[in-house]
């Protein structure tokens, strides 16, 4: 949705008010409009363009402002002027009321002044046009009285969310010449339209948006009003936490975040319980929780869950049987790559009922398969993830400046060894050589959302599969801004640089509430539990140990190798190269040749590597300890 920015003006509450205002308003209106064109701010409405420059370049007082908010009434339900953008120039004078002296007003205070001036001015009537819900929108759009652009910008006014049609690049196997848009909502980015002409690329982006938007749009018809007397968009249905102190007040204002968000640490916390009530004695093991679920027009799913703190101690793996990284967020990853797995055998098997229930299907651009339409995936973790994300808040990114990493290397790529965490530029890793390290939670998410979740052996089949939205359930976290930079700014404009398929995808992140215990179980403090969708049980693993644990509900052998040890996941992908003929697959003979096999893979893995040591944000490091050549 295209906004209105104006710069903020203090006005003296001691201001006289000019008695021919009116007269003197239509006079400015005249003479401003041709200096507001040649600015080529003809993407918005005039009305609300001229009405801008009026407010930044001349002193009003309160009187001027309602005298301003009714001319702008006036003109915007007729004439060249009429449009759907009424809200636009309310919100603008709102920004631009004149503080007043004596006691200082809240917040709220100040919106409860503007309301009731507002109910003062626009009288119900014929001024006064009811505010059209989702529901309605989307039946004229079905019944095809709007298109998807229009339907998008009007449901952005009413839902309160920002929309950006962005130009973007064509995909690489689009052949002829093709303009490229993508709609960009609140941060998220959604798939890409083409089309021989701007308008058409626009409107095919538009409707792609509104194919993933359209599950959550329904669940919220019936939580919305259908009509208000004024025109006035209001806000999406909230579920506030009571406020604890003062002190959690900036945290519970965070919180304020649309129902849909909040339908995921419910979701993450109904399927924790569910599991812990069926083991409970290891109820300990949920203090660092990572969950992966899919939106659906059925709602959200939790398909994939992992706990865990730790990464292996000194132990050298030559067979792939020892899980080396053990932190929540990897765990839960991992739980997603056996999802997958299991939905690839579903497709390519002969059962017709099966191949139906699969969330892949044949893409349109492409040899490879992709999600179904509809179908997004999401991330919730209930603690920040280790690494850059924790970087204080003080800290300035700029990249660029050498000097600035001697200082403060918080933003550079982390290493974990044992549970704890250092830069890369630290000399504390000098006493690290002999262990198995692994790169920090942080610094996996920022590689996952430009390679996607799939690693290198799904990439033979599947296109790249990324995260829209992280959601942080961690109540001793009050801000996300580290999370953004580290996963989004560090790795900005990289998209260009990658092969066909690959790209830079900014994810929307928020708090949530948390959905897990941050008490843990004493001697459980090692342990992470891991389970994904179609598991009878859960499985316990001991992360400093890699295997799983004796007691574990779930055991695959004598040897207690773990179902997300990477021998685990070669099998997996034979049965499935099995399944689809893929004989150039079958023919592998170890672990690290079918992954170098996934060459386009490897190409945006290596220039997401040198893009990241470029930047000056370190090298990523491997682990030199663990050889991939092993065979099944």
């Amino acid at each position: 949705m295209d906004t209105c920015c104006p710069v903020q003006r203090r006005v003296s509450p001691d201001q006289p008010s000019t008695p021919t205002f009116k007269q003197e308003l239509h006079t400015l209106t005249a003479t401003t409009t041709s200096k507001v064109v040649s600015t080529g701010k003809t993407c918005l409405p005039l009305f609300v363009v001229t009405f801008t420059y009026i407010i930044q370049n001349s002193k009003l007082n309160v009187h001027s402002i309602s005298e301003l908010v009714k001319f702008g009434r006036i003109h915007r339900t007729g004439g060249s002027f009429g449009g759907s953008r009424g809200t636009c120039i309310e919100q603008i004078l709102k920004k631009n009321l004149p503080t007043t002296s004596g006691p200082t007003r809240s917040p709220s205070n100040m919106n409860i002044g503007f309301d009731q001036q507002v109910k003062s001015t626009f009288k119900p009537g014929h001024d006064g046009r009811p505010k059209v819900s989702p529901k309605t929108l989307i039946a004229r759009y079905r019944n095809g009285e709007t298109n998807a652009i229009s339907l998008l910008h009007q449901l952005a006014q009413t839902l309160q969310f920002h929309l950006e049609m962005k130009e973007t690049v064509a995909p690489a196997s689009t052949t002829g010449l093709y303009f490229a848009f993508c709609a960009v909502i609140d941060g998220v980015q959604y798939k890409t339209g083409i089309g021989v002409t701007k308008k058409e690329a626009r409107l095919n982006a538009a409707e792609l948006a509104f194919q993933d938007l359209q599950p959550t749009l329904e669940s919220l018809k019936s939580a919305l009003p259908e009509a208000s007397s004024l025109d006035v968009p209001a806000p999406l249905p909230v579920k506030e936490e009571p406020a604890i102190s003062d002190s959690h007040a900036h945290r519970a204002m965070l919180e304020r975040k649309p129902f849909v968000n909040l339908q995921i640490p419910h979701a993450v916390r109904d399927q924790l319980t569910k599991l812990m009530n069926s083991h409970p004695e290891f109820s300990g093991c949920a203090v660092t929780t990572a969950a992966f679920l899919l939106q659906t027009s059925n709602g959200y799913e939790v398909v994939a869950l992992g706990t865990g703190n730790f990464n292996t101690k000194e132990s050298i793996s030559s067979n792939g049987r020892i899980v080396h990284d053990s932190h929540a967020v990897v765990t839960a990853r991992r739980s997603l790559m056996r999802f997958l797995y299991r939905h690839l055998l579903m497709f390519f098997s002969k059962n017709a009922n099966l191949t139906q229930k699969s969330i892949f299907q044949q893409s349109s651009s492409s040899s490879f398969l992709s999600l179904k339409s509809g179908i997004t995936l999401h991330l919730y973790v209930n603690q920040l993830p280790k690494g850059a994300a924790q970087i204080p808040s003080k800290l300035r990114l700029n990249p660029l400046s050498m000097s600035a990493w001697q200082v403060n290397n918080e933003i550079s790529l982390h290493l974990s060894v044992e549970g704890k965490v250092f830069s890369v530029f630290s000399s504390l890793l000098d006493q690290s050589n002999s262990k198995v390290v692994s790169m920090s939670t942080t610094d996996k998410i920022t590689q996952w959302q430009v390679l996607g979740y799939q690693g290198a052996l799904l990439s033979h089949f599947i296109e790249p599969i990324y995260v829209h939205s992280i959601l942080i359930g961690d109540s001793d976290c009050s801000e996300i801004r580290g999370m953004e930079m580290s996963v989004s700014q560090r790795v900005e404009g990289i998209t260009s640089k990658l092969p066909m398929f690959y790209c830079m995808m900014r994810p929307h992140i928020s708090l949530v509430p948390s959905a897990a215990s941050s008490h843990a179980g004493g001697n459980q403090l090692t342990y992470g539990i891991n389970w994904s969708e179609g598991d009878s049980s859960l499985e316990v693993v001991d992360g400093l140990e890699g295997k799983t644990i004796e007691d574990s509900p779930f055991k695959s052998g004598s040897a207690l190798a773990s179902r997300l040890c990477k021998a685990a996941m070669m099998h997996r992908f034979r049965l499935v190269a099995k399944e689809a003929q893929r004989t150039d697959l079958l023919a592998t003979s170890t672990y690290r040749e079918a992954k170098m096999m996934a060459k386009p893979y490897q190409e945006a893995k290596n220039v997401l590597r040198a893009y990241l040591l470029q930047k000056g944000f370190g090298s990523w490091q491997d682990k030199v300890l663990v050889s991939d050549n092993f065979s099944m």
